[in-house]
Formats: C-alpha cells, sequence, structure tokens
C-alpha cells in the first residue's frame, strides 16, 4: 500500500473478492468499481435496497463541556438547534469565506458530537477552533460507515435491529443492535432515496455486510454512487465545490446560520451573498454517454461555466451533469458544450431531476 492509502477498510477483502481494485479516495483503497454492471447497482438503490461503503469519510468525535462551542465556531449551523439523536447537514469554511469542506454532525448527547467529513480541511480547522477549550477530539478509522440506501432499506434493517426505525426522521440517530452488533444508525445517505447509515467498529462491520447481503442488499460501488448523487443533486467536495466557491454560489445557503453567533469565515461569506461569481446547475446533455468532466460551457458564442460531475442515468436516459455557470444562466437554457473531443448542447434543467420535491429521502 502506498503511502497515499495510508487508511483501510475492514471490508476492503468483501470489495476484492467483488472485483474491485480499491483505487484511492480520500487516503482510504474505495470500491469505485464492481465486476457487477453499475447500472444494476443503480437499479438496486432506485427499487430495492443497496448499500455502500461510506468509510472513506473521516469520523470525528468531539467531546467535553466545550465541544459545542467548538463546533459552533467551525461550522455554518447554529449547532443550540442541534438536539441530541438529531444531526445536521452543514459547511466548514475557510476564513475568506470559501468551502473548505462539507460534513454532517451529529450530537449523540452528554457532550459527545460526532463529524462526519470528507477530504476537506475539516481536522486541521477543527483543532484551531479548540484551542483554548475544553474539548477532546479523536479521530478513528476503526468506526466504519456503511450506508443502505433504498425503498426497502427500513424493512430490511428493522426486521434485524432492536429499535423501531421507521420512527427515526430525516436526519435522526440513534444507538442500536444490528445483527446483535452495536452500532449507531443514522437516517442520512447521498442518494435520494430513503437510507440509513450504519456506524459500527471493525470487528463487526464485516459480520454485517455479509447478512445484509444475505438478506439481499446489494453492494454497489462509487460508480453507481455518482450516478444517483447527480441525479439527486448533491454534491461532491472537490469537484461541485471548493475553497474558491461560497455556499452562497452552490446552494448550500440553507446551511448559513445567519443569526448565529461568531464562526470561522462568517464576515467574509456574509459580504459575499449577493456577490456570487457562479451558479451550481444540473444539465440535461444531447448526448449518448456520460461527459469526462471539465468540459466548457458557451451560450451565444461567450464562455460561461465549466462542467463538474458527469454521468449517464440509463433509468432516465439521459446524459446529466452538475456545472458551474456564471449567474443569470437559468433553466430552459441552451450551452454548447465543447471539450475532450466532444462538441454538442445541453440544456440548463432543474434541479435536483430526480425526485425534485424530495419526497423520498424525507418519507
Amino acid at each position: 500500500m502506498t503511502e497515499e492509502l495510508s487508511r483501510t477498510s475492514a471490508l476492503a477483502s468483501r470489495h476484492t473478492a467483488l472485483g474491485s481494485g480499491l483505487e484511492d479516495w480520500n487516503g482510504m483503497g474505495t470500491a469505485w468499481t464492481y465486476d457487477t454492471d453499475p447500472n444494476e447497482e443503480h437499479d438496486a438503490v432506485r427499487e430495492r435496497a443497496g448499500m455502500f461503503d461510506m468509510s472513506p469519510l473521516k469520523k470525528v468525535f468531539v467531546r467535553g463541556p466545550d465541544a459545542a462551542a467548538t463546533l459552533d465556531h467551525l461550522t455554518t449551523r447554529d449547532v443550540s438547534r442541534i438536539a441530541p439523536g438529531k444531526a445536521a447537514y452543514l459547511c466548514v469554511l475557510t476564513d475568506k469565506g470559501g468551502i473548505a469542506d462539507d460534513a454532517i454532525l451529529s450530537n449523540n448527547g452528554n457532550d459527545e458530537w460526532m463529524i462526519v467529513h470528507g477530504s476537506g480541511d475539516t481536522m486541521a480547522l477543527l483543532e484551531a477552533s479548540a484551542e483554548g477549550r475544553d474539548v477532546r477530539i479523536e479521530f478513528t478509522d476503526d468506526l466504519h460507515d456503511l450506508s443502505v440506501q433504498g425503498p426497502q432499506s427500513c424493512d430490511i434493517l428493522n426486521a434485524n435491529c432492536d429499535i423501531d426505525l421507521s420512527s427515526l426522521a430525516y436526519f435522526e440517530h440513534a444507538p442500536a443492535e444490528l445483527f446483535g452488533h452495536p452500532c449507531r444508525l443514522s437516517r442520512t445517505g447521498y442518494s435520494g432515496e430513503r437510507g440509513y447509515e450504519i456506524f459500527a467498529d471493525g470487528d463487526a462491520i464485516c459480520d454485517i455486510w455479509d447478512k445484509l447481503v444475505a438478506a439481499g442488499v446489494m453492494p454497489c460501488s462509487f460508480t453507481a454512487l455518482d450516478k444517483v448523487r447527480i441525479e439527486a443533486g448533491l454534491l461532491f467536495y472537490g469537484y461541485d465545490m471548493t475553497e474558491a466557491n461560497t455556499p452562497w454560489e452552490v446552494g448550500l445557503g440553507f446551511t448559513v446560520s445567519k443569526n448565529k453567533g461568531d464562526f470561522r469565515g462568517k464576515a467574509a461569506v456574509m459580504a459575499a451573498k449577493g456577490n456570487e461569481a457562479v451558479n451550481n446547475i444540473c444539465l440535461d446533455v444531447a448526448h449518448t454517454d456520460m461527459l469526462a468532466g471539465g468540459e466548457v460551457l458557451s451560450l451565444d458564442g461567450q464562455e460561461v461555466g465549466v462542467v463538474n460531475s458527469p454521468c449517464f442515468s440509463h433509468r432516465m436516459g439521459k446524459s446529466l451533469a452538475l456545472a458551474h455557470v456564471r449567474p443569470g444562466v437559468g433553466a430552459g437554457a441552451v450551452l454548447q458544450v465543447d471539450g475532450d473531443g466532444i462538441e454538442t448542447t445541453a440544456t440548463v434543467v432543474q434541479s435536483p431531476i430526480y425526485d425534485p420535491q424530495k419526497s423520498r429521502t424525507h418519507a
């Protein structure tokens, strides 16, 4: 294993058995593909239940009397409004108001919080926010994150755990036993479907995986994950948002609690509102395959944006992409697409293109 792949999922052997080459994401070998057809994996998530090993996300516990104050300074949300058993999606900003990372913050009660983040600078900024405060920070890779997504996810998990998952609302979480193993179940995900994340230790996660497979849950690759999350208009840090973007530019203004006290980047991000350089949009591309990403978008001969996250949705029969365009390029605009040997057009469409009312995640 290279130095960059410094993190290992206990599920690595399950992935290689399914044909994964354990490609790198966030320093961990990740199942970008399996021997199975990613379209079949896509179908499983939309019609039944599929599961993704999301353990490459970084799990950090923040504990102590000043844990809430530390996290309130770190993030864009008013942490005082996140009650025990609740969670919130949020941004972590730079001092200049750009997005340093996105994350989900969960209140476990008794001055214990868990923040789950991607490949951005959350850990370094968390440590900076903790300076001078009575707080303990613990990063752990032994805690794994297995995401079970799809319309049958509740019934399958509920039949094998000791709590009533049907009463767990969107973005709520609770300790539980699943197949006899202690874990935390969170009604969250990255698919546009009702789903749950299972947080369990490495000595339990393989048995949980095997029993879920036996129960009919299909292992799914990150290729399939890209399809479902792009359909659902969900952003991937490093592609659809970076430090160069403010929350206002990428549709994440809802994560900014405008009336809370001071937090990192507050003055800069508030000053940036109304001065957006780009907007995040969804494209329906006139092409029979997925784009490569990075294609230039033009309108009336003028360059107006770039493609960030492409996919081909066999379920919709569409080549889709998330892109950044200059403000004012709205739904219905037809753009020229150029790059990687492709010359075609794309229409700006409503985002999310799949389940725009989000009735499936919130059901």
